[in-house]
């Protein structure tokens, strides 16, 4: 995927989250239960108004800035760059790919950061849907497991990508 192809398919996705997180929290109480013990019984409590622009801010902001980091710390140069066999990488004729593939690696793990807010959010409304409130912690750690899994495959990826391969030589 291009470039700025990566990046209008997350911002489409982040626009497709802000609408269910505000369309779903349209569903809230005034005092809305905000924060669980392990247990999953409500702890925690804020205004709804207080809760979507947090939310909100969460669900847009953190993948925009975790896919914005790649760009903002790989410098043009490449020096503050750690890689393994970096004077591979950053040879000028593999340096756009390097750059590019960190890049869209990063609005991957955006992508995935941002699933994972949604989907605690939806847990959240889904709580306050009981009474008193409470939260499926089973829910909960599955999609905590869910979102390793892809952690595992995102950094599994990354590793492969700058991998040496048996001969001595990374991968092109």
């Amino acid at each position: 995927m291009k470039p700025r192809a990566g990046a209008f398919a997350l911002l489409l996705l982040l626009a497709a989250l802000a609408a269910f997180v505000w369309r779903t929290s349209q569903a809230l109480p005034p005092l809305v239960a905000s924060h669980f013990a392990a247990s999953g019984a409500a702890n925690g409590f804020m205004p709804r108004g207080a809760y979507v622009t947090t939310l909100l801010a969460l669900v847009i902001g953190v993948p925009l800035l975790l896919a914005a980091l790649p760009s903002l710390i790989v410098s043009r140069s490449g020096d503050n760059l750690r890689l393994p066999h970096r004077e591979h990488w950053l040879a000028p004729q593999q340096r756009a790919a390097t750059f590019a593939f960190i890049g869209a690696h990063g609005q991957w793990f955006a992508a995935a950061v941002a699933l994972f807010l949604a989907d605690v959010h939806w847990l959240v409304v889904q709580a306050n849907q009981a009474q008193p409130p409470a939260l499926a912690t089973v829910a909960v750690q599955r999609a905590l497991v869910a979102f390793c899994v892809v952690l595992a495959v995102w950094l599994f990826v990354l590793y492969r990508r700058f991998r040496v391969r048996t001969g001595g030589s990374p991968d092109a």
